[in-house]
């Protein structure tokens, strides 16, 4: 019963914290009012600004916002025990990564959509504002590269997944088109894709698997599966991010939310029979706490932070609450639901991930074998009544090739995913799911996870390459489309040339990610805090968190750096790490320089987009 016991005290402790601690955060620091006039309607233009209602923008900023980093952060933490990873998940998710979220949102809605970088410009000085660009750029092109390589290994390595993830794109375009051009209604047709999507994952499991592997040669690096989906995906990605947002990215994150939500449901469902029935023990399955620590690994302290990331804080979230979700929010009093709300379910989708790690893989582990029809069959290897350690450590202690004990470096992240996913399909086996459907269900849970987040991270990321060329004069790259191209084109080029051959560059660039990531978000929460203090309201909600999430990933890529990244020569991350190590200082300087002579001083008011003409578009409801 451990295993359900974490889970409801988690799931209960989420829900309390929302409606206490994100209601006194949202309504009497930040003091939301539904009669604020909002970017959506204020600057209407049915491309970037458009009013949604709730459940729509929840369901696109959540499947935005989630990616995989809730999934491989926990994924990999569990390497150190279960305990550490749910504390920093609870309470992180809670304290400091829902504030984080919320402050970004409202900050944007109430400068007119503009981006966290720009509002940085305003609330700090001129030169915070290219310093916040710069780092963003960095931050969304480890994004893109890093959530590609992802998306590319689950489709090599569960072909089965490929068919339903491809097929959602002209599913919402069809329900975009049929929503905001020929007027139809959201609910028929959003189910209607939804049961289209789940019938590509049964034809994909049993009849249609999409193996690129049987198609290409093994003898050329340049044509290896993993390989080849980054290009395509890629390439995906920068058409989307140029699309209207009404016509491919909110209409696919929206039915995307659903399926997920049906996948999360089932999974919660077989968590709960598996742990009342006995099958599934935390306490027997995994250590809470492990002792066992291979000599190479890198300490808990502070790489749990960094490597549990967006599970229970993320600097992506800002770029997603002041980028995407700020110009389509139709209402301020929104922004709790989303903001707040939609940082609580990221972490209780990290609580599930930990528990599927531990008490799913101590089921029984999973073996593939492919029939020379090109479909793959599961087995369960059978483990000893209410859970096993054998199983938990033949994916987190493994031996290597020669039969040593296995060491950090022989971890990679295909292993660290196959952990979640055969997790899971465990739990989801005690409800009477065929071991095959699981393992396509999960499969095509952390793919979708991922592909939301890889296009939204694209078009954020033209954004910034836009505003940053307007700010220092690079008049080429305020084209959309040359922007797109510089954006994704350096992403592909980290993705694929990270490791020591293309493709195989994932486990590396995590640390790089995750510091990076909850680097940008103390820059964010700093941004927050002189909001707050221009408006002399207390900063400690958001300045203890920033001080949190500036020390713990600067730690944590200093030990990179001096232990890892140097000594090996991997002279693009030791480029990043010191670029990134040297603009947050930059930052921080900027910060501690202004913070008095600015403190009951309000900034100016933002600007309106470029171009913008008022008359003409500000009627729009």
């Amino acid at each position: 019963m451990s295993t359900l016991w974490v889970a409801l005290l988690s799931l209960s402790g989420f829900i309390i914290a929302y409606h206490t601690y994100g209601r006194w955060v949202s309504k009497k620091l930040y003091r939301v009012d539904a009669s604020s006039l909002v970017p959506s309607k204020e600057l209407r233009d049915d491309i970037d600004y458009v009013p949604t209602r709730r459940s729509v923008i929840f369901g696109h900023h959540f499947t935005s916002i989630a990616g995989t980093g809730p999934i491989v952060g926990p994924a990999i933490a569990v390497f150190w025990g279960w305990l550490p990873a749910v504390l920093w998940v609870v309470f992180g998710s809670i304290l400091i990564g829902a504030v984080h979220d919320l402050s970004a949102l409202i900050i944007s809605l109430r400068s007119r959509g503009e981006t966290i970088g720009q509002s940085a410009g305003r609330l700090i000085s001129p030169r915070a504002r290219i310093i916040f660009l710069v780092v963003l750029a960095l931050a969304l092109s480890v994004v893109l590269a890093i959530f590609g390589l992802v998306i590319a290994n689950i489709f090599a390595l569960y072909p089965e997944s490929v068919l339903s993830v491809w097929m959602g794109m002209p599913v919402a375009i069809v329900i975009g088109l049929w929503v905001y051009r020929w007027g139809g209604g959201l609910l028929a047709p959003s189910l209607f894709g939804l049961a289209i999507l789940y019938a590509c994952v049964y034809i994909g499991a049993y009849h249609l698997p999409i193996d690129l592997a049987t198609r290409l040669s093994a003898d050329n690096v340049w044509m290896t599966p993993v390989v080849v989906w980054t290009f395509l995906l890629l390439i995906y990605a920068a058409a989307a991010s140029v699309l209207p947002v009404w016509l491919l990215l909110q209409p696919r994150d929206y039915i995307n939310s659903h399926q997920l939500f049906v996948a999360l449901g089932l999974l919660i469902v077989g968590l709960a029979v598996a742990s009342i029935t006995g099958q599934a023990d935390l306490a027997a399955s995994a250590p809470a706490i492990a002792q066992d620590i291979p000599a190479d690994a890198p300490p808990i302290l502070p790489f749990l932070f960094i490597t549990i990331a967006c599970g229970a804080c993320s600097g992506f979230h800002c770029l997603v609450s002041s980028g995407t979700t700020s110009k389509q929010l139709a209402c301020e009093t929104d922004a709790q639901a989303v903001g707040y709300g939609g940082m609580l379910l990221e972490g209780a989708l990290a609580v599930l991930v930990i528990l599927a790690c531990c008490a799913g893989v101590g089921m029984g582990r999973i073996e593939k074998s492919v029939g020379t029809d090109g479909i793959a069959q599961y087995s369960q290897i059978e483990s000893v009544e209410g859970g096993d350690r054998a199983a938990w450590t033949a994916y987190y202690r493994a031996p290597k090739a020669d039969g040593t004990p296995g060491d950090w470096k022989s971890h990679n992240l295909q292993r660290q995913l196959g952990a979640f996913i055969d997790g899971g399909a465990n739990f989801l086996s005690t409800i009477g799911m065929p071991l095959k459907m699981g393992i396509a269900i999960m499969a095509v849970l952390v793919a979708c996870f991922a592909a939301t987040t890889l296009d939204t991270a694209a078009r954020l990321n033209r954004y910034v390459l836009q505003e940053l060329a307007d700010s220092v004069g690079i008049t080429p790259m305020k084209n959309r489309f040359v922007a797109t191209v510089v954006a994704v084109g350096i992403s592909g080029a980290i993705a694929l040339l990270a490791g020591e051959k293309p493709g195989t560059g994932g486990l590396i660039l995590w640390p790089l990610f995750g510091a990076t990531n909850q680097l940008l978000a103390g820059l964010a929460l700093m941004v927050a805090t002189f909001y707050l203090a221009r408006r002399s309201r207390s900063v400690a909600i958001v300045a203890i968190p920033m001080m949190l999430m500036m020390v713990m990933p600067a730690w944590a890529m200093t030990y990179d750096l001096m232990v890892n990244w140097i000594p090996a020569r991997k002279y693009t991350l030791i480029a990043f790490g010191f670029t990134i190590l040297g603009l947050q200082a930059w930052m921080i300087v900027e910060g501690v320089v202004l913070y008095r002579k600015i403190r009951g001083v309000e900034e100016p008011r933002a600007e309106l987009p470029r171009g913008f003409k008022k008359p003409a578009l500000a009627s729009g409801s």
